[in-house]
């Protein structure tokens, strides 16, 4: 299961989280840990860096203007999950999840018939009297 983001349905979430890949930052000790933000939700957030701090660190999550005081809950490998220390109102929350994007559809045209010239017409016609049943 490496690489899931730790939110399988049997863990019973409370909140809905929103899968995102946008970057933020870690802060602790004066130092700022830049990480990609896999997904957001009120209670807190998952992240993936390198150079993660240790479960049970204290820090400030920052997401452009967004910052708030939290705690790493667990590490596993290049990804953390951060949980917030006051949940997020939901006005907060998203302002920092972009509008999905509208789904194209496709559009399959057939070509359309044309008209063939006289010639094409002629090669048409003497296959078919050359081959009479390869068209059957």
């Amino acid at each position: 299961m490496l690489g899931m983001d730790q939110s399988s349905a049997n863990q019973n979430r409370k909140n809905r989280r929103s899968n995102v890949l946008m970057s933020a930052s870690l802060e602790l000790s004066g130092t700022s840990v830049p990480v990609k933000l896999r997904n957001l939700s009120a209670d807190g957030a998952l992240v993936e860096g390198d150079k993660l701090p240790v479960e049970g660190a204290s820090i400030l999550f920052r997401k452009g203007d967004l910052s708030v005081a939290g705690t790493v809950a667990w590490v596993k490998e290049r990804q953390a999950g951060v949980a917030f220390a006051q949940k997020l109102d939901p006005d907060q929350l998203l302002r920092h999840i972009p509008a999905p994007r509208p789904r194209v559809t496709p559009k399959f045209k057939r070509p359309g018939l044309r008209k063939y010239t006289e010639t094409d017409q002629g090669y048409g016609d003497a296959w078919h009297w050359r081959f009479p049943h390869a068209t059957d």
